[in-house]
Order: structure tokens, then C-alpha cells, then sequence
């Protein structure tokens, strides 16, 4: 058990998954190992009703830190999301009813069911909710909390030099929000916080208090936030992008299988537990849609399991790579009799840009009733029955006149 718990840790800290500790790796490294009993907390705010890929190797790292017989706390920020982070925001937040943030925090606990062991017998995560504390604060308490920091502190955050920048607002209670934040860390008394590179902020403010109101050091943990390594560009549950913890096992599937290529390696090293050499092994031995295939399949078992899995992988050869339409396609009269197929396609999709249509009809990626169609002036009829139109890999349409 020891040399299991001894992997576990190397894995932890050299997976790439954790990308910074303060105040040192060293430190944090000699303490996880002394075998003392620690307690980690992360905490997010139920600010939108679905967790993503980013957030779920969040929850991956914690279960690892219990299955190593840490205390771990799933923290449920329900009264800091009615305040709204400010975090790279370039305006503040929406603040949010108790219902609203109510309705998302039950939504999102069944979505990481999956990810840690909830059921279990000895030393099961403990789920807490910061209202419980932060409501309770008195006036005068936020004060002593607001004595903390200084003004200056707060403007150095990039999001608020940006804004005085633009002339845009910076409103008063955006500067409690880190208070309210660190105060987490002290109202639990932990000793390791986890958190996104994006929070490390809002961390340092609750070890500034921790430090301050109990004499007590807290370790902070950042983890990566899981970008397209190519283009920089980020899961973002405010924006609504990303693979969603509870879309169906079809749509994961097939969402993971839209990724590019560039996210195989950044999928299994997050979101599944398979050793950094199986990973090596699954992209050398793998083109880069049998390695995405793999990784999907992967992924999937976890939130829906091997069967739906393997249900879905079986769709998606059926209705995708064997070009096979599905049932339920959406229905479009475009009022003509016949029109060219770039006419048609921006009819169609009108999202899409000329030059778009135009890569896609290069890359033979536009089909109709089957036939993969290359000449964008060729002159469609739309007299007889309603046509099939696939784009791309995962848009179907019926077009008629």
C-alpha cells in the first residue's frame, strides 16, 4: 500500500496536471510525504447549470488526495456566486438569485458523482457550502476581514488595471469577493487549498488570513486549465464552451471526436487515470482519430459507462464515418426551386463565412444524398422529395424548396 500511495504521489506532482505550488514544490512535496493527515478543500461557484472537462480533472486530483486518506471537501460556493468573481472579467459578474445558484449546485453534484467516491465507507469527500459561514459574518467582521488587504492590492489583479484602463466601472463589492474566498480556507482550516491557475488570487487572499487569523500556512495547489496547446483557447463554463459533464454519452462521444487533434494528449493526461506511458503508447501506436477514439471512449466510460460507451463509439462509426444520416434531422424550406451549392450551403448555415463554404467544398467535406459535392457553382434541383445535407462531420440537415 505504501509504494501505491508513493506512485500516486509522483503522479501527482509530475502528471502536469498540478503547474504550481506555493509557497514551494519542495515544501508541499516533503509535507504530502510525511504521511501526516491533511485537509484539501476545492471550491467553485455554481454560477451556470454544467461542469465541464476542465473542472472534472479538478475533482480526479481530489479524489487522489483522498484515496491517499486525506480529508477532502468539495467546497459549493452558494453564497460567494451571488457575488460574482471577477476574475478576467472585463465587466462584473451578474449576480445571481439563491434560486438560481440552488438549482445549478444540484445539477452539478450528480455530475461529479462519477469523478469521486462518494458512497465510500472510510474517509468519504465531505461536500460543504460557504453560506453556511459567510452569511453569518457580522458588519463589523467584514471589516476586520477588509483590514487585511489594501486597495492597492486588489487593483494589482489584471482584470481591474484593465478596466480603470478602459474607464470601465470597479464596483465595491468585487473587492470582497476574494475576502469572502480566503475566509473559506479559514472557516475549514486547511491545509492545502486546490484551485485553477485563474484563482490563485482569491487563494493567496484566504493565506493571507489563514496566516493572519489562526498562525496557520496554507499550501496552494494550482492546476492547469486545460487549453488547446496549438491556440491557447479555454473551456469556459461563463461561455458556455467545452465537453459538459452532463451531455449524454452520444454527445461526449461525439464532442471529444470534434476536438483537434492537439487535445488527444491534453484529454488523457486530465481526464483519465491511465499512466503516462500508456498515454505515450496510445499516440505512438494510434493515428490521431484512432488515439481521439480511444480517448472518447475512455472519457465517456467514466461518466456513462463501458456499455453507453461503446454505444457510442458505435453511433458515431454508424452515423458519422459511415456518413449514415440520422433520424431526427432539422428540416429547412430555403423557397426556391433550385440554387448552386454555395447558395445553398449559406442558406443553410448562414454562420458561416464564403471562404468557409468554400474550404469545406475543397476538403470534400460537403455531401448531399450521400454524393460528396466539389463544384460550388453546380446548380442543385430542390423540385423533388427534400434533400440530405451533410457538412462536416456532424451536421445534417433535410433542405427543400
Amino acid at each position: 500500500m505504501e509504494n501505491n500511495k508513493e506512485e500516486i504521489i509522483d503522479s501527482l506532482l509530475n502528471r502536469g496536471v498540478i503547474v504550481n505550488i506555493l509557497p514551494t514544490k519542495e515544501e508541499f512535496e516533503k509535507k504530502l510525504r510525511s504521511g501526516e493527515k491533511l485537509k484539501i478543500y476545492i471550491g467553485v461557484d455554481p454560477t451556470s447549470g454544467s461542469l465541464h472537462l476542465s473542472h472534472a480533472k479538478n475533482y480526479m486530483v481530489l479524489e487522489e488526495f483522498r484515496k491517499l486518506g486525506h480529508e477532502v471537501y468539495v467546497l459549493i460556493g452558494d453564497f460567494t456566486a451571488r457575488i460574482g468573481d471577477p476574475t478576467e472579467k472585463s465587466t462584473a459578474r451578474n449576480q445571481l438569485s439563491r434560486e438560481d445558484v440552488n438549482a445549478n449546485v444540484k445539477s452539478w453534484l450528480e455530475q461529479i458523482k462519477p469523478l469521486m467516491d462518494f458512497e465510500a465507507k472510510e474517509n468519504p469527500p465531505k461536500i460543504v457550502y460557504n453560506h453556511d459561514w459567510l452569511s453569518k459574518l457580522t458588519m463589523e467582521e467584514v471589516v476586520n476581514l477588509a483590514s487585511n488587504f489594501t486597495v492597492q492590492q486588489m487593483l494589482e489583479r489584471d482584470m481591474f488595471e484593465k478596466r480603470m484602463d478602459e474607464n470601465k466601472p470597479i464596483y465595491l463589492h468585487e473587492f470582497l469577493y476574494p475576502l469572502m474566498q480566503g475566509y473559506d480556507s479559514v472557516a475549514l482550516d486547511v491545509d492545502i487549498e486546490l484551485c485553477g491557475t485563474d484563482q490563485i488570487f482569491n487563494s493567496l487572499a484566504g493565506r493571507t488570513l489563514l496566516k493572519k487569523l489562526k498562525n496557520k500556512e496554507k499550501f496552494v495547489v494550482a492546476v492547469n486549465l486545460m487549453e488547446n496547446p496549438e491556440t491557447g483557447e479555454l473551456m469556459s463554463k461563463s461561455r458556455g464552451t467545452g465537453i459538459f459533464l452532463n451531455f449524454s454519452a452520444e454527445d461526449m462521444y461525439g464532442g471529444i471526436m470534434s476536438q483537434p487533434d492537439a487535445m488527444i494528449r491534453v484529454f488523457l493526461i486530465n481526464n483519465t487515470r491511465l499512466s503516462i506511458e500508456e498515454i505515450d503508447k496510445i499516440i505512438k501506436e494510434n493515428n490521431p482519430r484512432d488515439a481521439k477514439m480511444i480517448t472518447a471512449k475512455k472519457i465517456t466510460a467514466i461518466f456513462h459507462g463501458e456499455k453507453k460507451a461503446q454505444q457510442a463509439e458505435e453511433t458515431f462509426i454508424s452515423k458519422i464515418q459511415k456518413k449514415e444520416a440520422p433520424d431526427d434531422l432539422k428540416e429547412l424550406s430555403l423557397g426556391v426551386s433550385e440554387d448552386t451549392l454555395f447558395s445553398i450551403l449559406k442558406k443553410s448555415l448562414p454562420n458561416l463565412s464564403g471562404n468557409d463554404i468554400k474550404r469545406l467544398i475543397s476538403q470534400k467535406a460537403v455531401r448531399i444524398n450521400g454524393e460528396i459535392k466539389e463544384d460550388e457553382k453546380e446548380v442543385i434541383s430542390l423540385k423533388e422529395d427534400a434533400l440530405t445535407l451533410n457538412v462536416g462531420k456532424r451536421t445534417w440537415l433535410k433542405i427543400k424548396s
